[in-house]
């Protein structure tokens, strides 16, 4: 969750003034020049390769080469919270470069995506080795090339310190960085190699954070009839994994690592895959497991140069997978500080609560309310 006083957390579930604001900067961020914004719609989704876009109305601003333009136009926006008696308290609703523009009578109305965007369209020109070396030195130089002046945010537990092998990136800066292959097929991200995901965050920082999981801290608790209205639950077997296989051979002569397996071993999850897979497969026939059911998935990485690497990357995606087939969208009061990836807890049913990980959430600036769809794992809830 983005920062927020105590108060201002307060004043979520409180009648509260919900002012906005706005700036536009014609140097990639070097400088800003406040503005007024009309109707704006923000959107973060912890899938999307940009993680937060929008839409806004801004006000009185130029247009052409030294005014707002799809060239080279940052634009970053504040939701405001404010209640009885306090000055607002402002939290980023996100930092974007302009992709699209339609100039009005008015000023102009712009289509904005994260500061993924720079970092994709900052393609190679020509083939470049990589490595060896660190994440932590690798991943901030070509960072830094797409977004001069940036600093890249290392969340805990994801390991700066880990070595990365050479390897050779055909043209794809992105892929590089979060999840990409080789020209042979195999998996070359150094986010995906770390265990983590790669994004720009609400305040533009671009960030290597851990995969989130439902041991991560709730960060808010949402009251039935009170924040939550109308709980929409679905549940899909689309991309649900329940063991998980990697291995890392970086094809340079180099011993492979792995595979290792990772597997779920709750015997109260619904998608419990058995007491050993690998080594006794046919325990649950002989147990009487009849509703033992394996899904398998493979990863291969060049970057995993160890079995305690390949480990934290099955754990990772083992945590991705067993959640996204049970969801919940609901509407409530908005909460500005509310990121993707977030632990909530929400009340379903009176006195039922289910903790779920925000996957996207999407409300206007300046409104009282938001939307948002979360993912909740298979595992028995408490």
């Amino acid at each position: 969750m983005l920062p927020m006083t105590a108060a201002a957390q307060r004043a979520v579930l409180q009648t509260a003034r919900r002012p906005k604001r706005a700036e536009w900067s014609p140097d990639g961020g070097a400088t800003w020049v406040p503005c007024k914004v009309g109707a704006a719609d923000i959107r973060a989704e912890r899938s999307a390769e940009c993680r937060y876009s929008a839409s806004a109305e801004l006000l009185g601003v130029p247009r052409g080469r030294s005014g707002v333009n799809s060239a080279a136009t940052w634009v970053r926006l504040w939701q405001g919270i404010a209640g009885p008696r306090m000055d607002p308290y402002w939290v980023s609703a996100g930092v974007y470069v302009v992709d699209g523009v339609a100039h009005t009578r008015l000023g102009a109305s712009v289509d904005l995506l994260g500061l993924e965007d720079p970092i994709r369209d900052a393609r190679f020109p020509v083939a470049r080795t990589l490595g060896p070396d660190t994440a932590g030195a690798i991943a901030p130089s070509l960072i830094g090339e797409a977004l001069p002046g940036l600093p890249l945010s290392w969340r805990a537990g994801v390991d700066a310190s880990t070595a990365v092998p050479q390897f050779v990136v055909d043209e794809d800066r992105w892929a590089a960085l979060s999840g990409g292959t080789d020209s042979a097929g195999t998996a070359t991200g150094i986010a995906a190699a770390l265990g983590a995901e790669f994004y720009a965050d609400a305040r533009g920082i671009p960030t290597m954070a851990p995969v989130p999981t439902l041991a991560d801290p709730v960060v808010w608790r949402i009251p039935y009839g009170i924040a939550l209205v109308t709980p929409t639950e679905q549940e899909s077997a689309e991309g649900l994994v329940n063991l998980w296989v990697i291995s890392g051979d970086g094809g340079d002569g180099s011993p492979a690592v792995g595979p290792v397996f990772v597997w779920d071993d709750d015997p109260n999850s619904l998608t419990y895959a058995g007491p050993d897979p690998i080594e006794d497969p046919l325990a649950p026939q002989r147990l009487g497991l009849t509703g033992v059911r394996l899904r398998v998935e493979r990863y291969t990485s060049a970057l995993i140069t160890s079995t305690a690497q390949a480990y934290t990357v099955g754990r990772a995606k083992l945590a991705d997978s067993l959640g996204v087939q049970s969801s919940l969208s609901f509407t409530a009061v908005c909460h500005p500080g509310l990121e993707p990836g977030d632990v909530v807890e929400v009340e379903v049913r009176p006195g039922e609560w289910q903790p779920h990980i925000i996957d996207s959430l999407s409300y206007s600036l300046g409104g009282a309310s938001m939307t948002c769809t979360t993912r909740t794992t298979a595992r028995r809830l408490h």
